[in-house]
């Protein structure tokens, strides 16, 4: 039998049935030789075989659950982040084979944890490759593109076609950002660096960057929250999430409409909410709009590439919070932000 493989099993095997032995041998003794208290003997032998097996039994289970106490100790190691945690395995039996088999998992998981720093690494290097790549020839196109528009500034046509060209430009200039912003959250290599920020100038950064369309396009734009909330975050990542939602409500907006702005805290949880009262969403895109690249076929705009509530999404979640999107067509849009804020207890 395997189960025998094991010393201390074995061991325990051996002692119980020497203990019955003892017993029957003596039984068998005490009823040849006719005692006058031979069931009396007897029934004390039986009572010392009974206290000897459970003796030998208490020995046995509490050497392994020594042993378990320690495998999972060295579990908890591993899972704390020592890598070179092991549960010790140099005896026989099946709960060391087991033992054995979490090593050799534990050893596993270190190669491909190892194998995935390395891939990291190399798409870390790669983005920064691409990203130097494109920006230089994008640049000079802006330029060429430039000059082009000063030299034709008497021949309609072309006029025309340059500016269409620079919207081209800036589009691809914007998809190659986001592309590379949103790879480097899937590799892993963005470091989110977090310091205390006003929530307030946040805001109000994001609104002075959008005022002048705001005005341009005739759309109200309000503000409103504590000015003295502070939240832990990275600045800037965050205010490109809550920039691309906010691009979102202008490109679904028309000439009239309002975009609003509201930031409030509760006990644990910090509450962003940007509103609008456009075209709103049709109810078969709201489970897909955070989906990269999705083009709704309801949808009238023809300028978006499908990144930027992705990456929102991606940033929110980086910061440990989560994003919702309630809209009704025809009455507009919300997109509620809770972030967690730690509390000490």
């Amino acid at each position: 039998m395997r189960i025998l493989a094991n010393r201390k099993i074995k061991l325990l095997f051996s002692l119980t049935l020497m203990f019955i032995i003892a017993f029957i041998l003596l039984s068998v003794l005490f009823i040849g030789l006719k005692l006058e208290n031979a069931a009396r003997y007897i029934l004390i032998s039986s009572l010392i075989m009974g206290l000897s097996i459970l003796a030998a039994g208490a020995w046995y289970f509490t050497g392994q659950n020594k042993t378990m106490e320690n495998a999972v100790r060295e579990i908890r190691e591993y899972i704390s982040g020592n890598q070179s945690a092991r549960i010790e395995c140099d005896e026989e039996g099946e709960l060391y084979r087991l033992f054995h088999e979490v090593n050799s998992l534990a050893s596993i998981l270190n190669a491909h944890a190892e194998k995935e720093e390395r891939a990291k690494q190399f798409l870390k290097n790669a983005i920064s490759d691409i990203s130097h790549q494109l920006k230089t020839p994008l640049a000079a196109m802006n330029i060429y593109n430039g000059i082009l528009q000063d030299e034709a500034k008497n021949l309609p046509t072309i006029q025309k076609f340059t500016v269409l060209s620079e919207e081209e430009l800036d589009r691809i200039e914007m998809l190659v950002q986001n592309l590379l912003k949103i790879t480097k959250f899937d590799s892993g290599t963005i470091v989110i660096e977090k310091a205390e920020e006003n929530v307030s100038e946040m805001m109000n950064s994001i609104e002075r960057h959008y005022s002048f369309r705001a005005r341009q396009e005739e759309k109200e734009w309000h503000l409103s929250g504590d000015n003295n909330i502070t939240f832990l975050c990275d600045r800037n990542w965050i205010m490109e999430a809550i920039s691309n939602i906010v691009k979102n409500a202008f490109d679904h907006t028309q000439k009239g409409n309002a975009i609003h702005i509201e930031w409030k805290q509760f006990a644990s949880v910090l509450q962003v909410i940007i509103k609008d009262n456009g075209s709103g969403i049709h109810p078969e895109d709201l489970h897909h709009i955070f989906k990269r690249f999705y083009r709704s076929r309801f949808s009238q705009d023809t300028q978006g590439i499908g990144l930027g509530l992705p990456l929102a999404k991606a940033i929110v979640e980086a910061h440990s919070g989560t994003i919702l999107v309630d809209s009704e067509l025809g009455i507009g849009t919300t997109f509620t932000i809770n972030f967690l804020i730690p509390t000490e207890l």
